[in-house]
């Protein structure tokens, strides 16, 4: 078998299993899963995933210890979860189900997967962010009454700090920021229902109605707690950005629903 057909790590076939879901035959099928490296060393995408800890600390390859740093910039050593020094990249070769993704970064999922697994506790909160980002009303919802029914790891996330949660991989955004910058307005009022002090008659009917039938109660809320006066590592709250945007927040912001304190 040729040296660049089995994984480095595992040492198994450079594919993986997949479910084929066409045709009335559905079962699995086999795809290719190929990660080449600069140095020429392949993996599959998971095993390389898996050492992410480390490369993105010395920015070389695991099996061959080739440096991958596509600048000189060096290891990443005075920042070992977040992000690497600007314009450091990690190109690769990557061939999946998908075709072939030449000069693929693949630094950006390495330095989240490491993050990750020195913070457990904010996996959870990724997901919350992706749902603020995509507008899921329902997940999000659905998320936080998991988090309530939880039996209570030591690493777990309460309710309170996932609503809050600034992610240091994205600028130090919250949940509320992303569904600002996406557009997502049904998102933005829930979050404001569960984590501002804003008065209730200040929210739209449709939303009180959401509210209600989902059993969604407005907890007390103090000043401190306001998610309208998170800030970004720019210094930004939401209200700053959606008036960086204007457009379909002009009536929020004329009416000082997202001013950070207001009631």
């Amino acid at each position: 078998m040729a040296a660049t057909s089995i994984c480095k790590i595992c040492e198994d076939p450079l594919v993986v299993e997949v479910e084929d879901e066409d045709g009335e035959d559905a079962g699995l099928q086999t795809v290719p899963d190929d990660l080449e490296l600069s140095c020429s060393c392949h993996f599959h995408w998971q095993c390389l995933l898996d050492q992410s800890s480390d490369v993105s600390i010395s920015l070389k390859c695991p099996s061959c210890q080739s440096p991958l740093a596509e600048n000189s910039a060096g290891p990443s050593v005075t920042n070992s979860f977040l992000q690497a020094t600007s314009g450091v990249s990690i190109l690769v070769r990557y061939i999946n189900e998908g075709g072939i993704q030449e000069e693929l970064d693949i630094l950006p999922a390495i330095t989240e997967e490491a993050y990750l697994e020195a913070n457990p506790q904010a996996r959870p909160a990724r997901a919350f962010h992706v749902m603020c980002s995509e507008g899921d009303v329902d997940g999000i919802v659905d998320l936080l009454r998991d988090i309530d029914h939880e039996d209570g790891e030591e690493i777990a996330l309460s309710t309170a700090q996932l609503i809050r949660y600034q992610d240091p991989l994205v600028n130090m955004k919250s949940g509320l920021h992303l569904a600002i910058e996406q557009g997502k307005e049904e998102v933005v009022w829930l979050l404001l229902w569960i984590a501002s002090p804003l008065r209730t008659d200040a929210f739209p009917g449709s939303l009180r109605e959401i509210a209600h039938a989902l059993g969604l109660q407005r907890p007390v809320t103090p000043p401190s707690d306001d998610i309208r006066a998170l800030k970004d590592d720019r210094g930004r709250a939401a209200e700053a950005i959606a008036a960086e945007l204007g457009g379909p927040w002009a009536t929020l912001l004329q009416s000082d629903v997202l001013h950070p304190g207001s009631s």
